[in-house]
């Protein structure tokens, strides 16, 4: 029987807190810690007080997370979740991908399904009053902190291709409250057995909480918006811009010239470049109508 969670039990934080609130981001391997290295300036240049607090998993070296002190971020070594061999197995990307294909973008060869759950941890991080997690693949485009005081669990839609995934939650963005009692819970219902959850994270999470409270789909703008639903973009809205699937820091991006403009805003993030007026960038151009 597993003994009751702690707040320590699993991950080890770099220092203490600094504030009652944090962006919560995750970093597996050294890709994703040039996504949070981009995520942490943009964060930091809306002029929040909030913590940055930095999951990493034992896939990352210390010198590729070393960029992050420049935005004061906190860094906390993370475990994986205490899952059961056969719960492994089933969602090890080989398997998990077999059995549930992604068939609109490409996860990149780095991308490895079990690590998604260790975003489960922010509900350890009960120093926090309230948490919002942002993947490590994203920006944020303007001070977005009036969304702490939003409840949990809140997250906005699955909106990519249509309307119609309104009704799905995508897990790149959202806001929680820590909770060792949330967390346990979470545990036991997760690994639960035959369990399996063909998105990881995100699909549990809506299992989880299925009466989702709704963030704004701009508070989650996915790029391939971008070109799929070109009328739902304006670049003053956007709370943040989510690489869902392809990563702007790939070299062999199969959809990079469609997504030129956002792949080069995320580089003048993550090389300290000059960061152009977002509210005064172009949207994309509209098709014609036959």
């Amino acid at each position: 029987m597993r003994q009751p969670a702690t707040a320590s039990d699993g991950i080890a934080p770099s220092g203490p807190a600094g504030s009652r609130h944090a962006f919560v981001t995750l970093v597996t391997n050294a890709d994703y810690a040039m996504g949070a290295t981009a995520l942490a300036r943009s964060i930091r240049l809306t002029g929040t007080q909030a913590d940055i607090a930095v999951l990493h998993t034992g896939g990352v070296h210390q010198n590729a997370l070393a960029p992050l002190a420049e935005f004061g971020c906190r860094l906390i070594a993370t475990d994986l979740l205490p899952l059961s061999d056969a719960f492994n197995e089933r969602h090890a990307r080989k398997n998990l991908h077999s059995a549930a294909p992604f068939t609109r973008g490409r996860k990149p060869d780095f991308h490895s399904p079990l690590d998604n759950f260790c975003k489960l941890r922010l509900w350890q991080l009960i120093e926090y009053e309230r948490c919002m997690f942002i993947d490590a693949d994203a920006l944020v485009m303007k001070n977005i902190d009036r969304y702490f005081g939003y409840p949990e669990f809140s997250a906005a839609p699955n909106v990519y291709e249509s309307l119609a995934d309104f009704h799905r939650l995508n897990s790149g963005v959202f806001v929680a409250t820590p909770s060792l009692q949330t967390y346990e819970t979470m545990l036991e219902q997760l690994d639960t057995p035959d369990a399996f959850w063909p998105r990881t994270d995100q699909t549990f999470l809506q299992n989880f909480f299925p009466d989702w409270h709704g963030l704004p789909v701009t508070m989650n703008m996915l790029q391939y918006v971008w070109f799929n639903m070109p009328a739902l973009w304006d670049w003053p809205s956007i709370g943040v811009l989510h690489f869902q699937y392809e990563k702007p820091w790939e070299k062999d991006h199969p959809k990079a010239e469609r997504l030129r403009p956002l792949i080069d805003l995320w580089h003048a993030y993550f090389n300290g470049g000059i960061i152009p007026e977002i509210a005064a960038l172009e949207n994309p151009a509209l098709p014609h109508p036959d």
